[in-house]
């Protein structure tokens, strides 16, 4: 019964920091409320016995994607209000695809299908270990794809930090194409220059060397 209560507390933390990230004022704020929001769902990972998913989702997306989003914030000279304008006017389309899935969410979870009554999760062995269990998930049965997702996220890295320098001022932007573009002799110039034979030990050099009488 505790546990449930403790969902429920949670939950409707979850939903209360998600509405206040969409609708913060302060671009700030709103990386505050979502990072609550994080932390509510780290918990209710944790009600479900899954330690290592609730402690990757507080290490992984408060501590380096919240970073990251901070981050464009401050640098991307982003002007809000401008952006704010036309927020009313799609308020009714997001209110009828909220109306919309909050009916399908009812529909599934009262379905006979669906037991929630008699749903119970069975407690683990002794000495089970779920993050070893997924580790050999991820680098077994799904490697591919966990290999496939890294080169997404870091593809993501590149081109969210080249459409930041891109056109700004007192920033070093290479442009791609005209790297590739480039040619041999538009970097190279090859110079010739005269041999100069370097005196031997004990022998004067050539500006030093007195004219014969």
């Amino acid at each position: 019964m505790t546990s449930v209560v403790i969902f429920y507390i949670f939950s409707a933390v979850l939903l209360l920091a998600s509405l206040a990230t969409i609708t913060a004022k302060n671009p700030v704020h709103a990386a505050l409320y979502l990072m609550l929001s994080f932390f509510s769902g780290a918990m209710l990972w944790m009600l479900m016995k899954a330690e290592f998913l609730a402690v990757s989702l507080v290490l992984v997306y408060v501590g380096a994607v919240m970073v990251l989003f901070l981050f464009v914030v401050m640098m991307l000279d982003i002007n809000f209000e401008e952006l704010r304008k036309g927020f009313w006017k799609h308020v009714p389309l997001a209110v009828v695809v909220a109306v919309i899935m909050v009916a399908e969410m009812i529909l599934v979870l009262t379905h006979k299908a669906a037991d929630l009554p008699g749903a119970h999760m069975p407690e683990p062995a002794a000495g089970y270990n779920n993050a070893r269990v997924l580790g050999n998930l991820i680098y077994t049965q799904y490697f591919l794809p966990f290999q496939l997702a890294a080169a997404l996220l870091l593809v993501g890295m590149i081109t969210a930090i080249a459409l930041t320098l891109r056109k700004r001022k007192n920033t070093k932007y290479q442009n791609p194409a005209q790297q590739i573009a480039v040619k041999r002799d538009d970097r190279v110039r090859i110079v010739k220059m005269n041999a100069e034979a370097r005196p031997t030990a004990g022998e004067p050099a050539a500006d030093e060397q007195q004219p014969n009488a």
